[in-house]
């Protein structure tokens, strides 16, 4: 939830019975414990992952201040799960892995239409800018 509790701090917001290892749910920045939030109705809306719509009972991954199933957290192109993995968002909250990112939204390549990739293991690309575009450098001939 992008907050650290002391062990009896970590309480729910109706009951105040300590959660420490015990299932309980977050909404609105309010947390309850099982009971409070399923059996009592505590809570008319209950949050969603943005992924797939069904409710968050257990775990939850929150990126981009949107709440997931870890599961449901998953790139846009190759659908591989992103859980704990690095992961690029474009400027329509879309969710790549680093390197579909990089096909997708690097500039390509006037002379061979490719993209402009960073070399592996490097997060940088090394490209010619030029008044017809961007070029590897061994495609750039220099001619205007």
């Amino acid at each position: 939830m992008g907050h650290l509790f002391h062990h009896s701090c970590f309480t729910c917001s109706t009951c105040s019975k300590r959660l420490c290892g015990l299932p309980f749910y977050t909404v609105s920045g309010r947390v309850y414990c099982e009971v409070d939030f399923l059996v009592s109705g505590v809570h008319p809306s209950p949050e969603v992952c943005d992924s797939c719509g069904f409710l968050l009972k257990d775990m939850v991954l929150q990126a981009q201040g949107k709440c997931y199933h870890p599961s449901c957290f998953r790139c846009v192109v190759c659908r591989r799960s992103l859980e704990g993995q690095a992961f690029s968002v474009d400027t329509d909250s879309r969710v790549y892995c680093v390197s579909d990112y990089h096909k997708v939204k690097a500039p390509r390549c006037v002379t061979c239409r490719e993209p402009i990739l960073p070399i592996e293991g490097s997060t940088e690309s090394i490209r010619v800018v030029s008044l017809k575009g961007n070029y590897h450098v061994e495609c750039y001939s220099g001619e205007a």
